[in-house]
């Protein structure tokens, strides 16, 4: 008794077929192979068009039709026609299969074709702003036919939910996930204004820092950037004490243009107020280790035309740019 309530409790195993699964086990070599039959109007020219011999194509199309359970041809030694059943298949198949080689043809003209379409670039805001925003005009007259999209943000790039394709970064790499090419290096410099100077001096030494007026940037992250230098061969960082802090590099820069205090900052920031003198630096001998401006992206492999070019577009012409100048200020005479 108990044996049958058991047995009758069992849930019945289903036995309808699963139309998704049959998709599945369809062979797709076998709906090509079909197709080209039915365009050709044979298997000798069908393999030709496929690039395969007459009897791989003749058993692709007969294992779809085991699959089916359908004959798809009427075959004599003279011609081949669709069945009623294969003209139908055939109407259902054809549409779905062009699509297909389309959008293989598309893809092919994406990577090897001129260069085209849409291209989401983000950048930190400050770099974005002083180096690649100035150079997009340039790229676009050279491509015309790619579209650029450019976000500026100094978080981290989310490739995938914000659909990002290249990002600009600053610092040092520390994401394994991603393409880092570096384009330039990052020197990062302690400046001041020469009315601040006039004022207040320059620190002596990196110890000499905490009795100035500091100006600090936030990082994306809410922490406060803390200022490197190389002191003795070892990496030392500084958290000064501030009266003005900004989330913002162009305010950082403006506050020391304006001779609110001292900063570090970067070397494509400063370089060009530093060769002009509406900007002093100040310890250059304490300079720490370069770090670097990166181009980066997900993959090497298959990248699309308009990406390759976009590269080394921005690769050299940032390189070609004068961001640097540590080399000529500490070799300059005292």
């Amino acid at each position: 008794m108990s044996t049958l309530s058991s047995a009758s409790s069992a849930a019945p195993r289903s036995t309808a077929p699963d139309s998704l699964a049959d998709s599945f086990a369809t062979s797709y070599a076998g709906v090509v192979a079909f197709i080209a039959v039915a365009a050709e109007g044979n298997f000798a020219k069908a393999g030709d068009r496929l690039g395969i011999g007459r009897s791989a194509v003749s058993r692709s199309v007969q294992k779809l039709e085991d699959q089916l359970g359908t004959r798809l041809f009427v075959r004599t030694t003279r011609s081949t026609s669709l069945t009623l059943e294969g003209e139908r298949f055939y109407e259902q198949c054809h549409p779905g299969v062009e699509r297909i080689v389309q959008a293989l043809d598309d893809m092919r003209e994406l990577r090897e074709g001129p260069p085209a379409g849409q291209l989401r670039v983000c950048s930190t805001v400050g770099f974005g702003r002083k180096v690649v925003a100035p150079l997009l005009q340039g790229f676009r007259h050279a491509n015309p036919d790619i579209s650029v999209e450019l976000l500026l943000d100094d978080g981290p790039t989310d490739f995938t939910t914000d659909r990002v394709d290249l990002s600009f970064r600053n610092g040092r790499m520390e994401d394994s996930q991603v393409i880092a090419k570096k384009v330039i290096p990052m020197q990062m410099m302690l400046c001041a204004a020469p009315a601040y100077v006039a004022r207040h001096g320059l620190p002596d030494s990196v110890d000499d820092i905490a009795g100035h007026r500091c100006v600090n940037f936030r990082l994306a992250s809410g922490r406060v950037y803390e200022w490197e230098f190389k002191v003795g061969g070892q990496l030392r960082k500084v958290a000064p004490p501030a009266m003005l802090t900004f989330n913002d590099a162009d305010l950082v820069l403006q506050a020391v243009l304006d001779g609110h205090g001292i900063a570090q900052m970067a070397g494509y920031q400063v370089c060009d107020h530093l060769r002009a003198g509406t900007l002093v630096a100040c310890l250059p001998q304490y300079a720490p280790d370069d770090r670097g401006h990166y181009l980066c992206f997900l993959s090497r492999q298959h990248l699309p035309a308009r990406m390759r070019v976009f590269i080394d577009y921005m690769t050299e012409r940032i390189r070609a740019l004068d961001l640097q100048i540590l080399d000529s200020l500490l070799s300059a005479p005292a």
